[in-house]
């Protein structure tokens, strides 16, 4: 399959995107990441080797859309919830086990 990752086109296969990782220990990832084999790759780190370009090039964007057309599950990772702040009144009353409400 053609893809075009920063701005290089790339001629990509599942046995050849495979063949690349194979040996490769997975980084400790905090972001998306793509399920290769076994194994759950950041996808920065699947970027840069098949491409072997440097991280900062490409986006991970780019690489999780190139492996999903190869059949590669990729996963993001959910938005925080936003964290409510709560007032000094309102922490000490839930610390009591009183919760005050607004």
């Amino acid at each position: 399959m053609r893809c075009v990752i920063a701005r290089f086109p790339f001629e990509l296969t599942k046995s050849g995107v495979l063949e690349s990782m194979k040996g490769i220990k997975p980084e400790p990832g905090t972001g998306d990441s793509v399920t290769i084999g076994r194994r759950h790759y950041p996808v920065k780190q699947v970027g840069q080797v098949i491409t072997r370009q440097d991280r900062r090039d490409f986006s991970a964007a780019e690489v999780s859309r190139a492996m999903a057309q190869l059949g590669f599950t990729c996963r993001t990772l959910p938005k925080a919830a936003p964290v409510r702040i709560l007032s000094s009144l309102q922490h000490a009353s839930a610390m009591l086990g009183t919760p005050v409400s607004v």
